[in-house]
């Protein structure tokens, strides 16, 4: 169609060949109307697929930040967990009047009638050891 708008000849003036001048433009018409939508489709398409790809990305570093997180509060919860449970045994035996009693001899030198203490230098425990 460019090749004949190109060339300086006369075009028949009659009614098929002007029905057919004008069905080629109309066709010719629909078909760039039709690729303007198709890009346009595509275009938005594309626009989709990207945001959906970028938040899946993005929603998967963040899952992937909540389960180290998870990891190290669960092994921060292990350890007050054992930490629960020897201050719960450490209640139980000061409810001991002999651990209480034991324990102020060790910690604060207190002794009973008649007992003599000794404290003996934390270097010398290492060499014998």
């Amino acid at each position: 169609m460019e090749a004949s708008k190109n060339r300086n000849v006369a075009r028949i003036r009659n009614s098929y060949a002007e029905s057919q001048y004008y069905s080629e433009e109309a066709a010719s018409r629909k078909r760039k109307a039709l690729a303007r939508r198709l890009a346009a489709f595509a275009l938005l398409a594309a626009l989709l697929i990207y945001f959906t790809v970028s938040s899946i990305y993005s929603r998967a570093a963040a899952l992937d930040e909540k389960k180290a997180e998870k990891e190290k509060l669960e092994q921060k919860l292990a350890g007050l967990e054992r930490e629960r449970d020897i201050l719960n045994e450490e209640i139980i035996k000061l409810n001991d009047d002999d651990y209480i009693a034991k324990l102020a001899r060790k910690e604060y030198f207190l002794s009973d009638k008649g007992e003599i203490i000794f404290n003996i230098p934390e270097g010398n425990k290492k060499k014998e050891k």
